[in-house]
This record gives C-alpha cells, structure tokens and sequence, in this order.
C-alpha cells in the first residue's frame, strides 16, 4: 500500500517509522511519504494560510498549495492509474470506527491532508473530489489543533490491517471492535501479584471453558462499559 501524507509539520510522523510500521516499510510492505505542504508554495514566505472571506477569527488554509500537492500525489501514486483515496480530518467528518479502518486497509493508495488553523479552503475538497475519493473523517466529537494527531491515529489502524504488518494475524480476530465487542481482560505471569490472582479458569487448560469466559467477559465489559454496541 501506498500512503501519502501532506502537513505543515512533517516531523510529526517521525513516530511511523518505529515498532510495526517502521518494519512495515523496511520490508516493503508499507510505502508511507510525508510531504511539507510548504513544499508547494512559491513566495519567500512560503504562506499557505489567509484570512478568511466573510470575516471572523483565525486563518484558512490557502486552496492553492492544496491543489498542486494533490494534482502531484494524484498522478505519481500509482502507477497503474487507480485514482487514490483522499482522506482529510474534520470534526464535520464521519466517525472513523475499526470497520472505517477495515475498508481503507483495502485501499491501494491513500493520501492524507492535515488540516490547520481554521480548517481548509472548502474548494479543495471540491477538487479533490475530481482526482479521488474523498472521504472526511473525525476521530470523535472534539477538536485539535490540526489533522497530525487524527492522521497519525488512522495511519496506525489502518496500517496494521495490512497483510504483513502483524507478525501473528491471529491477533486481529480477537481484538476490540473486531466482532462488535470490547476486548476480554489478559494476564501473564506471576500468577500471584500483590495479593490478586489470576482467574483460575486461565490456569485451568480446558480451552473451552476459557473460551467461554473470555465470552462472557467481552459481553459484561461492553454493557458496562459501551452498552451503545449491543444490539437493542
């Protein structure tokens, strides 16, 4: 897979490079390029923000530097002329949910946009809608300062889902979300710790008694905890 993403910071993405994805891309498995947006302005300044039409406060990201970074992503990410996914985060956006981080994780070519300041120019998504399919997608009902955290946050989900990326794919099936439910409680040894044990259930090696468990205990974590997740 093919991952593009454009900021004003670069630098924040140095994280991708550790632990699995760093190795994801070592491998060749993962092809991830960050790119300064500042990359494609002209004047000395290298401005890419301005005030906005119609008054209020705070600054908007300028359209033009928008178009020619997605005008280039658009062409070379692919090779075999597959027209990319164009991913930008917006509160505005649709929730991003592990199913959301699924149908991306089949995406041959993605391309993030960090928003900055007051948001972009609402022309730019216009126009990326012509090169791609754009999809605008919030981590959750608050705001940050700018789309680097929520990028970071997808590209990390997404990026795991890969074929690869995981050394043991057996691991995915049993996590949270996956089958609409929270995760059941792990422990490792001792089996004693300050006075709390280990249920004994897990010491006991009848794999279906665990199995039963761990069931039950997805289903008690999830009332309690995300009772919006059950079924009516």
């Amino acid at each position: 897979m093919r991952i593009d993403v454009v900021s004003i910071f670069p630098s924040y993405f140095d994280g991708l490079t550790l632990s699995l994805l760093g190795k994801a891309q070592s491998a060749g498995i993962l092809d991830l390029r960050v790119r300064d947006l500042r990359d494609w302005t002209f004047d000395r300044h290298r401005t890419v923000d301005d005030t906005p039409y119609g008054g209020g406060a705070g600054m908007v990201m300028k359209p033009e530097p928008w178009g020619l970074a997605l005008d280039e992503l658009a062409e070379t990410g692919d090779s075999a002329g597959a027209r990319p996914t164009i991913v930008f985060p917006s509160p505005a956006g649709e929730v991003f949910t592990q199913a959301t981080a699924r149908e991306l994780a089949t995406r041959e070519h993605l391309v993030f946009g960090c928003g900055r300041y007051e948001g972009i120019d609402e022309r730019v998504f216009e126009y990326a809608a012509t090169l791609g399919e754009v999809r605008l997608i919030s981590l959750g009902d608050y705001v940050l300062n700018g789309g680097e955290v929520a990028v970071m946050a997808m590209v990390e989900a997404i990026g795991r889902l890969i074929p690869g990326v995981v050394g043991n794919p057996e691991s995915l099936i049993e996590e949270s979300h996956e089958d609409g439910l929270l995760e059941y409680p792990s422990y490792t040894k001792p089996a004693l710790w300050r006075e709390r044990e280990v249920p004994p259930v897990l010491l006991s090696g009848n794999h279906g008694a665990i199995a039963s468990w761990r069931r039950e205990q997805q289903l008690e974590r999830t009332r309690t905890r995300r009772p919006d997740l059950l079924p009516e």
